[in-house]
């Protein structure tokens, strides 16, 4: 068998925890070799160790049959191999074309000679359906273009062997559709690909092979045409996994949150990014914002947790008017906030997983006293959580966020929040990155809270999950809501089309 890559026995090891225990993969030439396991299985480990971040503790990798020695990434771009990050090494104030050539440019007589490396990168980004703009600042384009920048990298370095670190864990159904077409030709062109994923329809998909992992252990692999998601599901978590939310009909009780005639507008262009917008949301029902990213979901939710002030309009929760309210008043009075971004405003990342889990809490009177804070009860409160939300981390509550596995980070958010007892809680994006073990177990914590009597503002980009765990559907469509409906009664297809603008009905 023509292998190009193959990593035998690799074993990695961190304080606390083996991350990869005696795995062995084999990439053939030409293939879409997808990697799958949950949160913390040790996918993200493994291909750093082929991309030279980390050097392996044991094991060998060879390619073309013959062992190499990877030391740093920029061996493995000598062999030519390359890797897009989960969370991309982009040069925000750069161009994308000074992006794409850094570190391998041309020079003559010391300066940069970029005629022919734009020549190079047009006729790449024309050959593989890539449609970049060379000269476009990287902060000013769409995270799905940001993707792209990162295969023009691999591709103009003549790299063969492409790693994707869960590639669609921030992009919109539409990009994922083009990131899968690209991945196709790519393949088609005789490049072989590593991709790392837990979303099962992706490996349906566009895969050849699977491989998983599961705790750091390899458990097998499998010809994805001879599959089921079902399989695969259970090969990764090591038990059934319902792909159903299960849940009774709503009993709503009173109006929890009130939005009226909301405005925000952007600092940065003037326009209103939320135009005009009014809902309510009932104790004991799940809400949900439908849309595609960048319609004025992230601004509407930062106005309801108090990070930025609205231009008009006001936010009351049981019926007292908390639109000019600090956060901290606005937790202290029963909001809870899973932010969309977890490292920018969910956690700290230096302060341990303990700390992280009391951010919002420290100066209850359970953990302070006369200003000195009660550690003691920190570290019981933080073990408790742990068992209960399954937080896997190689040290325990000591353990810095920052080492985390995304999904264990995700998880902590969710237990801190879930934790306070909201009377209100906005759930953004809350199980983006997560394997369907994850998913299944937030879902259940989102239904649970619901049932307690509370009220759940869901923001989702994820169809399914809009479908399957809201009980009232509204749709956002550049800043307006366009649309009201029954998630009993929705369909995809017509979601689609309200979030794409070319369909809407008047909202009351």
């Amino acid at each position: 068998m023509d292998y190009v890559i193959e990593m035998l026995h690799i074993i990695k090891d961190f304080p606390g925890i083996r991350a990869n225990d005696d795995v062995t993969i084999q990439l053939r030439r030409g293939e879409i070799h997808a990697l799958l396991g949950e949160n913390g299985a040790g996918k993200s480990t493994l291909m750093s160790v082929l991309f030279g971040l980390y050097q392996p503790d044991g094991g060998e990798i060879r390619k073309n049959g013959q062992k190499v020695l990877i030391n740093d990434p920029n061996d493995a771009n000598r062999l030519g191999i390359g890797m897009v990050h989960q969370h991309f090494k982009l040069v925000h104030n750069f161009t994308v074309l000074e992006n794409i050539v850094m570190g391998v440019e041309t020079t003559r007589h010391g300066i940069l000679q970029m005629k022919e490396a734009r020549e190079k990168v047009i006729a790449l980004s024309e050959q593989y359906g890539l449609k970049v703009d060379p000269d476009a600042l990287i902060s000013d384009i769409t995270v799905g273009m940001q993707q792209r920048v990162e295969i023009l990298k691999m591709l103009y370095r003549e790299n063969e062997v492409l790693i994707f670190d869960e590639p669609t864990a921030v992009l919109t159904p539409q990009e994922i559709e083009e990131l899968m077409k690209i991945m196709k030709g790519l393949a088609a062109e005789g490049k072989s690909i590593l991709f790392i994923t837990h979303k099962l329809n992706e490996i349906m998909e566009v895969s050849d092979r699977c491989s998983v992992l599961r705790k750091g252990k390899y458990i097998g692999t499998v010809n994805v045409e001879d599959t089921t998601k079902d399989e695969l599901a259970e090969m990764m978590v090591g038990r059934k996994v319902s792909f159903a939310v299960e849940k009774g009909p709503a009993h709503m009780g009173d109006e929890a949150l009130t939005v009226r005639n909301l405005t925000v507008v952007s600092k940065h262009h003037g326009k209103k990014v939320v135009n005009n917008v009014s809902f309510s949301v009932h104790k004991g029902e799940i809400v949900c914002i439908a849309g595609i990213d960048g319609n004025g979901q992230s601004e509407l939710v930062y106005a309801l947790a108090g990070l930025i002030k609205p231009d008009h309009g006001t936010i009351s929760m049981q019926g007292k008017d908390i639109t000019n309210t600090s956060i901290r008043k606005r937790n202290d009075m029963g909001l809870s906030h899973i932010p969309e971004d977890r490292h920018k405003h969910g956690l700290v990342l230096d302060y341990n997983l303990a700390e992280n889990l009391v951010l919002k809490s420290y100066h209850h009177k359970e953990f302070q006293s006369g200003g000195f804070i009660k550690f003691g009860e920190v570290y019981d409160h933080a073990e408790k959580l742990i068992e209960q939300f399954d937080i896997r981390s190689g040290q325990g509550a000591v353990t810095t966020a920052r080492s985390m596995s995304g999904g264990n980070q995700q998880k902590a958010i969710v237990a801190r929040e879930i934790d306070l007892a909201p009377d209100v809680l906005l759930a953004v994006q809350p199980t983006r990155g997560l394997d369907v073990g994850a998913i299944e177990y937030i879902h259940k914590q989102l239904v649970k809270v619901r049932d307690e009597g509370k009220a759940v503002l869901l923001v989702s980009l994820e169809l399914d999950e809009v479908l399957n765990v809201s009980d009232r559907i509204l749709v956002i469509y550049e800043g307006e809501i366009v649309a009201e409906v029954d998630a009993k009664n929705a369909s995809a297809q017509e979601l689609g089309l309200y979030m794409a603008g070319s369909k809407r009905e008047d909202v009351k």
